[in-house]
């Protein structure tokens, strides 16, 4: 039991996330103001755990999806486009952005599977096309380059927590209306792929994919299923984002290629495919952020900002790898039980 929880990779960014936190704090003493970071934190890490999830889908497959910021503009366009020129109430906007990004991914499901062609090179295709298609749609159907639209109840969900609502003198904690989508995505992703027949099927096919097809699943139709959620993820994390901002602009998306695969990564999920981890890319993510903030809190130069995040995922990393190397080399330091010596029969 203890070599198990030593050998899970979810311990490791757990405490370098926690050993962070203790330096930046004490660093930057600000870094634990509610109002300042704490908030700030949890709405972004919203995005970033659903961004994660979105790529998580397809490297259950041993895939990627390149055009997971793309599906997320375009969808971001589809919801602003029905709250600007349609009126259409938040939640009905959302399902149409959802809609919009799960039938992308699907078309980017269906090319690999028909054709055979790698996921990286399809995706990356069709990163390109939807840059264009997206800059062209605003162009046309918007007055700049964003629709700044707010149907009812998009300002409670951005700039609300739960502190805000009271019962009496109880009030809730700081926590930000968004964040509870992001978990219960999290919560249904994990339950799809452990529990769920569909989820477990797209694992085995991405863990063997002639073992599956001999095994009569219909990996084609598994392939097109984990990219269509994919889209319908990269979806959501481009209304949540659309939602932080205060506006659906074509430069949503843009910055979640890094973060998708950060956050499964160093979960713990296989870029091979086969595993994943949904807690893993919870917290995965929530390292991301914390080394964001804290380096922006120290007032790092912009120009230096990512090569120092860069740095410290590395050292991340390398000590991850180097508790897992450890834990392998426990298991083989199993001393092994000597095998009686066999004696023939009239010998002494």
């Amino acid at each position: 039991m203890r070599r198990r929880i030593w050998a899970d990779p979810r311990l490791g960014l757990l405490v370098v996330i926690v050993v962070l936190v203790a330096v930046f704090t004490a660093l930057r003493p600000a870094f634990l103001d509610v109002d300042l970071t704490i908030v700030p934190i949890q709405s972004d890490l919203t995005v970033f755990v659903v961004v994660g999830l979105a790529q998580l889908a397809v490297l259950s497959l041993g895939h990627m999806n390149l055009a997971v910021g793309r599906m997320a503009a375009v969808s971001a366009f589809a919801a602003g486009w029905a709250y600007d020129k349609l009126a259409v109430p938040l939640v009905v906007g959302l399902l149409i952005g959802l809609a919009v990004g799960a039938l992308v991914g699907a078309a980017a499901g269906w090319t690999i599977a028909a054709t055979g062609v790698n996921s990286f090179v399809v995706t990356l295709a069709l990163d390109f096309a939807l840059i264009g298609l997206v800059s062209l749609l605003y162009s046309t159907f918007s007055d700049g380059v964003a629709f700044h639209v707010a149907p009812a109840g998009m300002d409670i969900l951005r700039g609300d927590t739960f502190a805000d609502y009271c019962a009496g003198d109880l009030c809730g904690p700081p926590i930000p209306l968004v964040v509870p989508i992001a978990l219960v995505a999290a919560l249904a992703v994990g339950v799809f792929f452990r529990n769920s027949r569909l989820g477990r099927e797209i694992l085995m096919t991405g863990s063997n994919l002639q073992a599956a097809r001999l095994s009569g699943i219909p990996t084609s139709r598994r392939i097109i299923q984990a990219h269509t959620l994919s889209g319908l993820l990269a979806a959501l994390a481009g209304f949540l984002l659309a939602v932080t901002n205060g506006a659906f602009s074509a430069d949503i998306g843009g910055s979640f290629l890094l973060p998708s695969f950060l956050g499964p990564v160093l979960g713990g999920t296989l870029l091979a495919g086969g595993a994943v981890s949904v807690l893993g890319t919870v917290f995965g993510a929530a390292l991301t952020e914390v080394i964001q903030t804290g380096l922006n809190l120290l007032q790092f130069e912009v120009e230096k900002f990512k090569i120092y995040i860069g740095i410290v995922l590395l050292v991340a990393l390398s000590l991850d790898r180097l508790r897992q190397v450890l834990a392998e080399r426990r298991k083989q330091e199993v001393p092994r039980v000597p095998e009686p010596v066999e004696q023939k029969e009239g010998v002494a």
